[in-house]
Formats: C-alpha cells, structure tokens, sequence
C-alpha cells in the first residue's frame, strides 16, 4: 500500500461531482458579516486572516458559499471509536468488534479523518480534541502503536536479511512477509521486545493497514491540527506527542521524514519549543539506542537510498533552526559541536557545491552562522590584550588630563592676570588719551595765544621802531638846532616836542623801579617862566644841554618800561645825568641778559 497522495477518497469524488449552483450575493453589510463568521470559523493565523481579508466582494462570497457547503459526513466520534477499537488489545480476540470494523483499512479511516480536520469547521476540530474526545489523546496513542509496529517489522526484516539471503531473494517474499516475521518472532522473542511483537500480531489479526502508510497519515492529520492556534497549542501541550513525532523519523519514505522535521521546526520556533525539541531527541536517542543524540537523523541525510530534494531542505533547516536559533552563545557552542561530532561539518563541505539553490542557502546559512572557538579564542585574547591597553591608556589619559587641568588652570590664572593688566592698561591710555586731548587742546590755546602775542608784538615792534626813526630824526633836529643856536638863533621858530608814544607794559618782576620825582621849581614839562632859560636844545646855552648819548644796538628787542619820558630839562639833578651806559654795558652781561629777556613770556 502506497503514500497517501497516491489514493484519493471515494466521498471527495462523490461530492466534486455535483457542480453546486450560485446563489445572488446580499448586500454589504450582511456579507461582511457572514464573511467575518467565516473567518472566525476557519481559524487562521493573522498574516493569512489578513490575505482574506483583502478579496473582493464575489471572492468573500464565493468563499462563504464553498464553508457553507462543507458539511461533515462523520461526526469526530465514528472515527474515534475505529481507533480505540484498533488500540483495544482484546479487539483480535473478538469477532464482533472485528465486523464492526468492516471492511475499510485503518490507512483508508485515517485519510478520511485527516481530510475531515483538514477541511470541516473548527467546531468540529474543536469536538475532536475537547476534553469529552480526547481525539489528541487517542490519535497519538495509535501513532505511537503503528511506530513500535514499524520498528519491529524493520528489526525483523533486518535479521530475516541477515539470516537468510535466499528467503529475501524469492519471488513470494513479498507476499509472505507477515506470516515469515510472525514466524520468525516466535523463536526470537525476547521480554524487551514482546510487547513490539504483539502489537504486529495485534494488527494482522485486525486486518489494519500498512505501520508506514499509518504512520504518514498520523502525521498529517497531526498537520491539520497543528495549523490551528489551539490544536498547535494541544500538541505542544501533550506529554508524548512531540516524541511521536521525533520517532516517526525512522519512516522510509523521505516525503514523510520532510513533513516530521517541517513540523517538528515549526516547533522549535516557538516560545518553549527549543527544549521540547531537544527533549524529543534524547527520547529519541534512548528508544533507539544511539550513541549521539541526533545520530539516526544525521545518517538519513547523509547515507540516503535516493536523493530527495525536500526532505534534504527541511533536514538542513531544521539543524539550522536547532543549532542557531538559542540565544546562550556556549550553548549553541555546544548544539554546533554535537553535531560536529556526528560528521556534519564534513559532509556539508561536499554540500557547499550543491545545484540546489534551496539546499545551498540552507548550507550557506549554518556555514555562515557557525562559531569558530580557536577564532573566539583569539579574539578573546586580543580582547583582553586590548582592555589591558584601554586600562594603560586610560591611566596616562587621566595623568594628561590632570595635567592639563593644571596648565588649564594656570593658563586661565594667567588669563585672569593679563585681563586685569589689559584693563588697566586700557585705563591708563585712556586717561592718556584724555591727557593728550586736554594737551593738544592747551597747546592750541597757547599756540593762538603766541600768535596773537607775536601779532601784538610785532605791531609794537614796528610802532616802535616808527618812533624811534621819529625820535632819532627829532635828534638831528635838535643837534642842528643847537648847532644853529651857537651861531645865532634859530631862524625858524622853535619846533615843538613830539611826544613819544606810550611803551608797552612790563611784567611786574622785570619792571623797574618807580621815577625820582622832579626837582623842585613846578611840574614836570611846565612852560618855564618869563625870562627864564628855554629848555635844551629850544635855545639852551650849552654848557647847560645834556649830552646826547650813542644809541646801543641789542640783538633782540629789549622788554621796555611802562614810564614816562623824562623831557632834557628834567633829567638834570636826577641820579640819570651822571649814568654812563657804554660803562654799564660793558659791566653787565648784556648778551646773555638780550637771551633771557627774548625767550621769556610776557
């Protein structure tokens, strides 16, 4: 007896053929309502539910009519009571349960429950593993009855080959294989094994079907139960399902060994199942006497009769999902050498160059995702090398940040320092600057007050100079007069004195003392009396004129005396008849008297 695929079901045949008809879509809003019923009914992962979703309107229809339709044939009980007939030790000794099971296989039973989970409403998925059922219950019992079947029939036929090479080369062995195995039990049974031996004489008496054939069925019903949330979460949940599973690896076929590891990886992926998994192995490694855990696996994927594509894909994934999916790095150390030891690393060398573009990104990924410890090692080392630098580095980091503080400090001391001797130097140049100003405009002031000086003196100078030629030309005057008065009078009438103008005032400290008064005989300049002598030089005699004295030339101007002019006949008695001023000039220093007197400041 083959696969499942290889057979289809009699009650899908009859109900494809009746085309059923259309019925007219409501309106919106009860579709949606119907279609959301639907949903909710089919129990689907979100991702999908969402899929759904999106149809159109004549989709969501059409899908509403294809779930209405679906109606179960059998309720969940008929086939669990085939079942627990076929687990019931005392069903081969009874002749009456033997004709309730009429003359359906169990393999043609479980490809209608399987089509049944796969295809009725979560209802009645929910009725058959509810707690009145016990559907879970009962299915993993006859899965693990039909994997101690298959287990023997294998150990069986594995002695029958050793034994007896021309029993397996006969043409009848084939059709003769149970009764030989039966035979051949007989004489070899042992304790551990009678139970192994019973269940194979337990299922030929019941006429069931094939272990391998069972056993691929009860998988993929196990399949159909798993795609809901809560029969994923019974399986889990059950203390014997998974190890089922784990054990049905040992099935030749390799479509059924890559549906065992598709879900089995599908189990390892959720929160918890990562030990459930590796629970299942060590099971697995005690029932069937393996030296490695994960041994019998590896020596299905790398010694396999024929060379199948998927179950290689779901094998490598499953190691990868095993090995690179814990998060404790020793642990997945430790996974990675388990499975070093079994020859893996070895084996996928020879794989690296694979044609299959699936089995290489599968190899490529646990290639890639391997850890390398010699390189973890080195890495470590160099690790703890770099933080002893980093330490060192840290030290002298602290000692030149320290010192920087100091020169920070320092500098900022300086700073300080420089700052308030630039302030004050500011300060300073602009009290300077103030000075200047006040300098530059005092030395303005004065400069306008020297020209103006310098003007005022220089109109002096020349009013001066103007009545000194007055003065000198009133001298020839006088001496032509007194010339003429010696030879007779004057023959013109006398001229009259021309007053000199006022000399400029004197500083106090360079004025001279005040003028003797005039002698006695009325004012100064009085018009003499009747009778009396005429002044000198108006008609004096001339023994009584005064001399006229020789002009001194200064090199500069002389400061003169706010005086008043004594007239010639005034100047007689006084203590300025008897000077004598060449005498004078050359008793004082008259050069250097000319010096001080021009550079003082009047």
């Amino acid at each position: 007896m083959g696969n499942v695929e290889s057979s289809g079901s009699p009650h899908r045949d009859l109900r494809n053929s009746t085309m059923p008809l259309r019925l007219p879509m409501p309106e919106n809003g009860e579709l949606e309502s119907r279609f959301t019923k639907v949903l909710a009914s089919m129990d689907l992962p979100p991702d999908k539910a969402k899929v759904l979703k999106n149809y159109d309107d004549e989709k969501k229809w059409d899908l509403i009519q294809d779930q209405e339709r679906v109606s179960a044939k059998e309720p969940p009980e008929h086939y669990l009571n085939i079942l627990r007939t076929y687990l019931d030790p005392a069903a081969s000794r009874s002749s009456r349960k033997r004709k309730m099971l009429g003359e359906a296989s169990s393999t043609q039973v479980l490809r209608e429950l399987e089509i049944s989970l796969r295809t009725n409403h979560i209802e009645w998925v929910r009725d058959f593993l509810n707690e009145r059922s016990h559907g879970l219950d009962v299915l993993v019992d006859y899965l693990s009855l039909q994997i101690e079947v298959m287990r023997a029939e294998q150990v069986m036929l594995n002695q029958t080959l050793n034994e007896d090479d021309s029993v397996f080369a006969s043409p009848s062995f084939k059709r003769n294989t149970s009764q030989t195995l039966s035979f051949r039990a007989k004489k070899r049974r042992s304790p551990k094994r009678s139970k192994s031996y019973s269940a194979v004489k337990h299922s030929h008496k019941l006429h069931m079907g094939e272990a391998r054939d069972d056993v691929h069925v009860c998988i993929m019903c196990l399949r159909a139960i798993m795609n809901h949330q809560y029969g994923f979460n019974l399986v889990i949940a059950h203390p014997q399902a998974i190890n089922c599973i784990a054990l049905s690896i040992n099935h030749k076929n390799p479509r059924t060994k890559a549906l065992v590891l598709e879900l089995l990886a599908a189990v390892c992926l959720v929160s918890g199942g990562h030990e459930i998994i590796l629970s299942a192995f060590a099971n697995f490694k005690t029932v069937c006497n393996e030296k490695h855990r994960f041994e019998t696996l590896m020596n299905y994927f790398q010694n396999y009769e024929e060379f199948h594509i998927d179950f290689m894909v779901a094998c490598m994934q499953f190691i990868n999902i095993v090995v690179h999916s814990v998060e404790d790095m020793n642990f997945r150390v430790h996974l990675q050498y388990e499975f070093s030891q079994i020859g893996l690393d070895f084996y996928l060398e020879k794989l690296r160059n694979t044609e299959s573009d699936r089995l290489s990104v599968q190899v490529s990924a646990y290639l890639d995702n391997t850890i390398d410890v010699a390189v973890l090692l080195d890495d470590s080392e160099a690790k703890n090398a770099a933080l002893e630098q980093v330490h060192e580095l840290s030290e002298e980091l602290s000692h030149t940040m320290d010192k920087l503080q100091d020169v920070e400090d320092q500098s900022m001391a300086k700073i300080v320092e420089l700052e308030a001797h630039l302030t004050q130097k500011i300060e300073e140049a602009k009290i300077f600057k103030e000075t200047t100003e006040q300098v530059k405009n005092e030395v303005l002031t004065l400069k306008k007050v020297m020209t103006e000086k310098e003007c005022d003196v220089r109109h002096k100078q020349e009013l001066l100079d103007k009545h000194e030629v007055e003065i000198e030309n009133l001298r020839h005057s006088m001496r032509r007069s007194e010339v003429s008065g010696t030879g007779g009078p004057p023959s013109g009438p006398p001229t009259a004195s021309v007053p000199l103008p006022p000399a400029p005032p004197m500083p106090s400290s360079m004025r001279a003392p005040p003028a003797p008064p005039p002698p006695p005989g009325g004012p100064p300049g009085a018009p003499p009396p009747p009778g009396a002598p005429p002044p000198p030089g108006f008609g004096m005699p001339p023994n009584l004129a005064l001399p006229i004295k020789k002009k001194i030339q200064t090199k500069f101007k002389l400061p003169t005396f706010n005086w008043a002019p004594l007239k010639p006949n005034q100047v007689k008695g006084t203590v300025f008849s008897e000077l004598d001023d060449e005498k004078l000039y050359k008793v004082n220093d008259h050069p250097i008297f000319e010096e001080y007197s021009h550079f003082v400041k009047y």
